[in-house]
């Protein structure tokens, strides 16, 4: 078991019975008390941020979590269904823990799965992702003057805030966590 002193920005522990990661830690020894360590920690299941004294020399319980490419195979409902790289085995996630970022993921799209006892607790998207457009309305001449925008379709479904020059067939930049616009891609 380990205890206090093991803490470091990083680390995952458990506490109250939920997976915590740890944020920063201080060790404090106030006056003529006894050392203790003031420690911030965040949810892995909300995202929520606490913060914990815990006495020097406390035990504490780290946890390790498996983190492992897969491939983004078709979206069920709400649920992504995804194939480790390594074992070919296929994992269904809930769109909870993917979140927004889904909808800009294409079939056989790689990402990173993290995962504690088989259990899948997060996923990491790319930030940036190129999306051919599908649909675009025709921009009206005139309207650049105010750096208007459209809404155009892209291949996932989604639809994104792009300039007036974007065609249909073009390749854009997306960011995957926001949604928005970026550039459209160099041929």
């Amino acid at each position: 078991m380990a205890t206090t002193s093991d803490l470091k920005n990083g680390i995952i522990i458990n506490f109250n019975n939920d997976l915590h990661s740890v944020v920063s830690v201080e060790h404090r020894t106030p006056g003529n008390l006894r050392a203790f360590f003031q420690v911030k920690l965040r949810n892995l299941k909300n995202g929520k941020t606490i913060e914990n004294r815990f006495r020097s020399g406390e035990e504490i319980q780290i946890e390790r979590l498996e983190s492992g490419d897969f491939q983004f195979l078709y979206k069920d409902n709400e649920d992504y269904v995804f194939m480790d790289s390594e074992t070919y085995d296929q994992v269904t996630i809930s769109g909870d823990i993917i979140g927004k970022s889904g909808s800009y993921l294409k079939e056989g799209e790689i990402i990173q799965i993290l995962s504690h006892n088989s259990k899948p607790l997060s996923a990491e998207v790319p930030p940036h992702v190129y999306l051919k457009v599908v649909t675009a309305p025709p921009g009206v001449k005139g309207d650049t003057a105010t750096g208007a925008s459209k809404q155009v379709v892209v291949e996932t479904g989604a639809t994104v805030n792009a300039p007036l020059f974007i065609n249909e067939g073009d390749v854009i930049r997306v960011d995957s966590r926001t949604g928005e616009y970026i550039e459209r891609a160099k041929a």
